[in-house]
């Protein structure tokens, strides 16, 4: 028979620390106005729905990621999702060849708008150790990456940080960037309309 053990110096939670502050604004009794944008952002930060596309050896380091001792669904990230249509995180991993480039951009085209991008790992961000004519030499030659997370192959934490960043970015974005001239002119450098 096992013994049981108790956890003898539990620690409280905070729902502050899980999702963050709340956004600036004003507080009364029984209300709180704040500017939409920050709310949707705050929203978006912690709901977001990745979609890995694992190639290599960093497809195992997500996988332990994704596992019970890291727990990236702790971050917002619960459902992963295996349909481009219905996630707005494209998480590549591992080695992309030039033939893979294509399936690569008509995934990331199915995705709805907002999408967000995370290259990680060596592979995925440069190349890699494959400088050869048959791979392609980081993934931002054919999509819009947003985060690079370094490594051969990175560690889980490194990982649960890259995606960290990724929420910076998606909770301080404004609702209005994606039909903003800059945001239209970066995806016209990929040959996006």
């Amino acid at each position: 028979m096992r013994p049981v053990r108790f956890n003898i110096n539990a620690k409280t939670a905070n729902i502050a620390d899980a999702i963050g502050a709340p956004p600036p604004g004003f507080a009364g009794e029984g209300f709180f106005s704040t500017k939409m944008s920050d709310v949707v952002g705050l929203a978006r930060k912690n709901s977001l729905w990745p979609l890995p596309f694992a190639t290599s050896c960093c497809g195992i380091e997500f996988m332990a990621t994704m596992a019970s001792h890291y727990d990236l669904s702790r971050f917002g990230a619960e459902r992963v999702g295996f349909s481009p249509r219905q996630c707005d995180l494209l998480m590549v991993m591992g080695t992309i060849s030039k033939k893979m480039g294509p399936v690569l951009r008509q995934v990331y085209l199915q995705m709805a708008e907002p999408r967000w991008v995370i290259a990680v790992g060596a592979c995925a961000s440069s190349g890699g150790i494959f400088d050869t004519y048959s791979v392609l030499q980081g993934i931002d030659q054919v999509i819009p990456v947003d985060v690079y997370v370094p490594g051969c192959p990175p560690r889980p934490e490194a990982i649960i940080d890259g995606f960290m960043r990724i929420q910076d970015l998606v909770g301080q974005e404004s609702i209005r960037r994606r039909n903003g001239e800059q945001y239209k002119a970066l995806l016209n450098s990929y040959g996006i309309e």
